[in-house]
């Protein structure tokens, strides 16, 4: 019998190697990789730039990752860096036009995928499920952060 902890795990692990492989399909027309989708997502939100320290809270990625996909969306052009000289970490990052329409495309293949994955779950549902991923999500940065109790 699977337990519960197995179960989670493997859900959780299937849902993230499906969920990685349709975003690098889809990133994969525009030259980037899967991982480059949730930046052009977060930074759509902020039209009026965001800088990387955000984008690495908000993505929750670390700082080496959140230069790597931006400097590879800066030679693409889909991204530009507007103040504070040469710091990486000072000046506003903000999408292009071009960055903006893959963005726009790239948001609406999202939804796309995500209603396809739920067509079968009910509004109430899906409020049940998002709650309670929000709730795990919330316990699991807390147990991250202070580590597993003792008992």
């Amino acid at each position: 019998m699977v337990d519960r902890s197995e179960r989670f795990s493997l859900a959780i692990s299937e849902l993230s190697r499906h969920w990685h492989k349709l975003a690098s399909g889809e990133m994969r027309r525009y030259g980037l990789r899967g991982a480059h989708a949730i930046y052009l997502l977060a930074m759509q939100r902020y039209p009026d730039g965001i800088t990387a320290p955000e984008l690495c809270e908000l993505c929750c990625k670390d700082k080496s990752d959140v230069s790597r996909m931006l400097a590879i969306m800066e030679e693409k052009n889909l991204v530009t860096k507007e103040g504070a000289g040469g710091s990486l970490y000072r000046g506003l990052f903000k999408l292009t036009d071009a960055g903006r329409a893959v963005a726009a495309e790239v948001c609406g293949r999202a939804s796309l995928a995500v209603a396809l994955a739920g067509a079968d779950l009910d509004e109430q549902k899906r409020e049940i499920l998002y709650g309670a991923l929000e709730s795990i999500a919330a316990n699991l940065r807390k147990l991250s952060k202070k580590g597993l109790p003792r008992e």
